[in-house]
C-alpha cells in the first residue's frame, strides 16, 4: 500500500512529538519541557479509530513524521543539522502538519516558517495546539496572519479535536494506490557506547545523511527507525542512543534515551554491538552485550573504525576481543569502517546469518540425535550418588531458538555443562549468531 507521509514541523517546544505520540499510540518520542529533544526525523504509524474503516478501505496507513524544533542555527553547530532533517522530512511528506503554541501566541518565528513553507508549495495544514479551554475563533484570528485558512486547533496533550484533523488529512490528502507491502522487514538494533559510530553507519548502509552524526558524544537521543533495503531484503534499521555507565549518566532525557535503548533491544530482531576500534574493550561494552544476551536477541558485533588499528596490532586486538566478551563468543565479528563502507558487506552477511539462525526450526529427530552425540562426547557430571540422565529433546519456540530437554535429575546439571550443551547445539546446527535457550525438565520419581 501507498503511505500518505505527514510531517509535524513548527518552531521547538509547540507539542511535535506530544502530537506524535497521540498519533501513533505509542511514547516514542521524547516529551519533556526542554527545547530541543528530537533532533532526527522520526517514523511511526498512525492509528486512526473512528475511521479506520477509511483507511482500510482506501489500502492507505498513515505515516507521521516528527522532527526537530525548525530554529535559527549557527551553521557549525548541531542545531544546523536539526533544520536540515526538518527540511528533508517535508520534502519527504506528502502532508505538512504547521504546528503552532496556543497559549505562547504568534511569534516572529512562526511567521518565517510559514514563509518557507508557502515557498516550498507543500499541501499544509496549520495546526493550534493547546488550544483547550480557549475561544476557538480567537485563537483562529491571531494566527490568520500566516496565510492558512480554516486552521485546526487542539490539544495535543488531551486529544481534543485531533481525530477531526485526521479525518481533514484523509479527506483532502493525495489518494492511495493498492500495493503490497506487507513482507516482514528484520528489525536491526545497532547499539553501543556513545560516539562510536552508530549513526555513521546507518547513514553509510542508507546512502544517506539519515541521521544526524557528530564528535559530540549524546548526539542520538531518540531510537530512530530507517527502511533499509539490501539484495531482496527489507530490513528498518534502529539508531539508538548511546549507553554510558550509569554512574555517568546524568539528566531526566539521557535516562529517558538509555530506557528506550534497552526497550529497543527488546523488539529487535538482530542487534549490532558496536566497539570502537581505537579504544580498548570496556566493562560497559561486555554490560551492553550481557543485556543483549539476556534479552535474548541474535547479535553481531561490529569492531568500527578498524582501518585506523595499525596491522601490526590487529591479531592483538582480536586476543583481547575474544578474552574480554568470551561470552559473546556465539556471534559473529565483523570488523568495518562505517565512515569509508569497508567491511560493511561481511556484516550485512553476519547479519542476515544470525536472523536465519535465530528463527531456525529444528526436527524432534535432529535435536535427539544431536542431544544423544553430545552426552557421548560429555557426559554430564556425577551430582550427589547420581548422574542427570538426559532422554530427550524437543523445540519450544524460536528468537531465539528455545530448546527443551527432558530427563532425571537435571535441576543438578551443573552451569558449565548446561553452557557446554548450548556451544554443542550452535555448533551441530550452525546456529551462529544467535544464543540458544535451554529449558530442562525433570521427571518426578513417584517414590519420593
Amino acid at each position: 500500500m501507498l503511505s500518505l507521509s505527514i510531517a509535524l514541523v513548527g518552531r521547538s517546544n509547540v507539542g511535535k512529538s506530544t502530537l506524535f505520540n497521540r498519533l501513533t499510540r505509542t511514547r516514542n518520542a521524547i516529551v519533556g519541557s526542554t527545547a530541543g529533544l528530537t533532533r532526527d526525523r522520526h517514523y511511526g504509524k498512525a492509528v486512526h479509530n473512528s475511521r479506520s474503516l477509511i483507511i482500510i478501505d482506501t489500502g492507505g496507513s498513515l505515516i507521521i513524521i516528527d522532527t526537530g524544533g525548525w530554529e535559527r542555527f549557527d551553521a557549525k553547530s548541531i542545531g544546523s543539522a536539526m533544520v536540515k532533517q526538518t527540511e528533508l522530512a517535508i520534502v519527504d511528506s506528502d502532508f505538512v502538519f504547521f504546528i503552532v503554541d496556543a497559549r505562547s501566541g504568534l511569534m516572529p518565528r512562526d511567521e518565517e516558517i510559514a514563509n518557507k513553507l508557502h515557498k516550498l508549495g507543500k499541501k499544509v495544514k496549520l495546526v493550534i495546539n493547546k488550544g483547550d479551554g480557549l475561544d476557538d475563533n480567537l485563537v483562529s484570528a491571531e494566527f490568520g496572519r500566516l496565510g492558512y485558512e480554516d486552521p485546526a486547533v487542539i490539544s495535543a496533550m488531551h486529544g481534543d479535536g485531533v481525530l477531526e484533523l485526521m479525518d481533514i488529512v484523509v479527506t483532502e490528502g493525495p489518494s492511495f494506490e493498492l500495493l503490497d507491502q506487507d513482507k516482514k522487514k528484520t528489525k536491526i538494533a545497532i547499539v553501543g557506547k556513545p560516539n562510536v559510530g552508530k549513526s555513521t553507519l546507518i547513514n553509510e548502509l542508507v546512502g544517506e545523511d539519515r541521521v544526524i552524526t557528530r564528535d559530540e558524544p549524546g548526539t542520538t537521543r531518540d531510537s530512530i527507525f530507517v527502511d533499509f533495503s539490501h539484495g531482496n531484503h527489507d530490513y528498518i534499521l534502529i539508531d539508538t542512543a548511546g549507553v554510558r555507565r550509569k554512574a555517568r549518566v546524568t539528566g531526566i532525557v539521557e535516562k529517558f534515551s538509555v530506557i528506550k535503548t534497552l526497550r529497543t533491544i527488546d523488539g529487535s530482531d538482530v542487534v549490532v554491538l558496536m566497539v570502537d576500534a581505537t579504544d580498548n574493550v570496556s566493562d560497559q561494552d561486555a554490560k551492553i552485550g550481557g543485556y543483549i544476551i539476556e534479552s535474548g536477541r541474535a547479535l553481531v558485533i561490529a569492531i568500527n573504525k578498524w582501518d585506523k588499528i595499525p596491522r601490526r596490532d590487529q591479531d592483538q586486538y582480536k586476543v583481547m576481543l575474544s578474552e574480554r566478551l568470551k561470552f559473546l563468543s556465539f556471534s559473529k565479528t565483523s570488523y568495518i569502517s562505517a565512515l569509508t563502507g569497508k567491511g560493511i558487506p561481511d556484516l550485512i552477511k553476519n547479519i542476515r546469518q544470525a536472523h536465519k539462525s535465530s528463527i531456525t526450526r529444528l526436527s524432534s529427530s535432529r535435536l535427539n540425535r544431536a542431544l544423544r552425540d553430545a552426552v557421548v562426547k560429555q557426559s554430564p557430571p556425577i551430582s550427589g550418588r547420581h548422574r542427570p540422565k538426559l532422554k530427550f529433546a524437543h523445540q519450544g519456540g524460536v528468537n531465539p531458538p528455545r530448546i527443551i530437554i527432558y530427563g532425571n535429575g537435571l535441576n543438578k546439571l551443573s552451569g558449565s555443562y548446561r553452557r557446554f550443551l548450548e556451544n554443542y547445539f550452535i555448533d551441530a546446527f550452525s546456529l551462529k549468531g544467535t544464543p540458544v535457550r535451554l529449558v530442562f525438565r525433570s521427571s518426578n520419581n513417584p517414590y519420593v
